[in-house]
Parts: structure tokens; C-alpha cells; sequence
């Protein structure tokens, strides 16, 4: 009902990681900045902060591209849920080794190096983005301290790129934190970025970009704090909702509805942190259906 109501040819909030998805606002372009910077200065390590939401996984996927696109050999992996001694092979997986070499009686670790090295005689530069620093397990953290440590010249065109949370940076070694040639802290969007996101979100999908009104987007901006995640979701559920009531624009009133649905405890005139707006969103949506009959009907409107 949702896509027929609107005329969309998908659903403009579906949270797919894809390149066309991918909206850059003030903060992802200077992220995306700051890690050219890293592979044109030949810095070996970054390491890119954010919050739960603030849309790391697709910034990491982002940079591989961006960073691909300079001439780096890049690739990215999730270091999340991995089992000690799987991070290599999974690395060496996404590396496009010939035949040749990947069926060499070789150590993991060796392969890797002699990619790295391989690279660096060619005087291309091989570009590491591991998403979930935090996540991590420990042989994967040592292998990356190695990485952006080692002296040796087979690293000298190496860039680690890695996403961490705020609460679990203060876990990682000091040896990671401190070679960090730049810290980017991803911070929540403004109602400029969200207006922004939103406009493009529908036009790419056969919307028309100004569903939202001015007071809905700063509405929908101030209840989901800014939180990349959130902002897609709040506007997945006002789409469902206006096409319910039959709107043909999306306003204030209809926002602050979904979230009252969504987080019913909220408080608008004291709203939470981002970090919280986001963990309050996910755990209410695990509930909602079982526990909220209007969820209910809004996603079968979705559907």
C-alpha cells in the first residue's frame, strides 16, 4: 500500500548498505576526506569513531570505494562474530590473489605479506578497512597492531583503515590507539543533512522530494537525534503512517505519531542522546509487534 500510495518504484528506507543508498552528509564528507588524506600522506592507520547508527559499516563500504578509486587495492572485512584464526583467511578471500598463489603451501600470514609486498614493488597501495574494531577477536587485534606497527618495507604502501564504537575504544590496546594518524569522530546529522538524505532518498526511488514538510523533517531530526539509523527508520514508519491516513505530504503531527508509536515512553520535550535514541529504537522494534497492534498494522502497510 505504502509504495502504491507514494508512487515509488522501492522502498526509500530499506537500510541496504548499497552505493546508491549511501548519503553523504557534512560528517561522511569529512571522514571521506581525512582517509584520502591517510593513503595520498602515506599514513598507515585511522581509526574512524561512531556510535551504534551513525552509519559506520556503510562509511567503511564507502571507503573502500573511494580509496579503490585513487588506485589502492582495497577491500574491507567485519571483524564481528569472527572465531580466533579467521580473520586472515577471510582477509586473503577478498584479495584478488591468482591461483597460483593462493594454493601455495604457505602460512596465512605469509600469503598477506607477500601481497603486501607484491603491492609495494609495484608501488600500489593496498588499503585494509576493518569495520568493527571492537568486536574483534585477539589474534585479529595483534595481527592489526603488527600491520600498522611493522617497520618492515614490504608495509610502506599498507593503509589499515578500522570503525570502532566510543565504548569499545577504551578496550583497544594502547599500541592501536595511539598510532592513529587521524581519529574521525562521526557525529549525528543536522536537520540540513537529514532534509538532504530524506529528498534524495525519495527521488531515487520515483518520490517526489519534498513528502517531508520543513516542520516534519525538523521534527523527525530533533526525536532521532540525528542518528543516521534512526532517521530511516522514523521515516520508513511516517511514509506507512501518512499513506494510512491518505496524506499527500508528510507533516510534524504525523512524525512525532510514528515515534510515539515507535518509543512510546518518549519524552519530546527531553529528548535522549543519539546513542540512546538509537538503542531505545532497536529494542522497540524487537517488541513492537508483539506488544503494539499499530506497529502491527503499519508494517502490513509497508508490505
Amino acid at each position: 500500500m505504502v509504495r502504491e500510495h507514494w508512487h515509488f518504484t522501492a522502498p526509500p528506507f530499506d537500510g541496504a548498505l548499497e552505493p546508491a543508498t549511501f548519503y553523504a552528509g557534512a560528517p561522511q564528507i569529512e571522514a571521506l576526506a581525512r582517509l584520502e588524506w591517510l593513503l595520498e600522506q602515506r599514513q598507515r592507520f585511522g581509526l574512524v569513531v561512531g556510535a551504534e547508527g551513525y552509519g559506520k559499516s556503510h562509511l567503511a563500504a564507502m571507503a573502500v570505494r573511494r580509496l579503490g578509486g585513487l588506485g589502492a587495492e582495497a577491500v574491507m572485512l567485519s571483524l564481528r562474530g569472527l572465531a580466533p584464526g579467521d580473520w586472515i583467511a577471510l582477509l586473503l578471500e577478498r584479495l584478488p590473489l591468482d591461483p597460483i598463489s593462493r594454493a601455495e603451501p604457505l602460512r596465512l600470514w605469509q600469503k598477506l605479506e607477500n601481497r603486501l609486498r607484491e603491492n609495494t614493488l609495484m608501488e600500489r597501495p593496498t588499503a585494509l578497512v576493518f569495520d568493527d574494531l571492537d568486536a574483534a577477536p585477539p589474534d585479529a587485534i595483534d595481527g592489526i597492531l603488527r600491520l600498522i606497527g611493522a617497520a618492515e618495507p614490504r608495509y610502506a604502501r599498507t593503509v589499515v583503515v578500522a570503525m570502532v564504537t566510543p565504548q569499545g575504544l577504551p578496550q583497544l590496546p594502547d599500541g592501536i590507539r595511539q598510532r592513529a594518524a587521524v581519529r574521525i569522530e562521526l557525529a549525528a546529522w543536522g536537520t540540513g543533512d537529514v532534509q538532504e538524505f530524506l529528498a534524495q532518498a525519495l527521488c531515487r526511488v520515483g518520490g517526489v522530494k519534498d513528502i517531508f514538510s520543513a516542520d516534519a523533517v525538523a521534527t523527525l531530526t530533533r526525536f532521532a537525534g540525528g542518528v543516521p539509523r534512526v532517521v530511516g527508520q522514523l521515516a520508513r514508519l511516517a511514509l506507512a503512517a501518512a499513506a494510512g491516513d491518505g496524506l499527500s505530504q508528510i507533516d510534524a503531527g504525523t512524525v512525532e505519531r510514528a515515534w510515539r508509536e515507535l518509543a512510546p515512553s518518549a519524552d519530546s520535550s527531553a529528548q535522549p542522546s543519539g546513542v540512546d535514541v538509537a538503542q531505545n529504537v532497536r529494542d522497540t522494534l524487537d517488541e513492537a509487534t508483539a506488544s503494539n497492534p499499530r506497529v502491527r498494522v503499519v508494517r502490513r502497510l509497508w508490505g
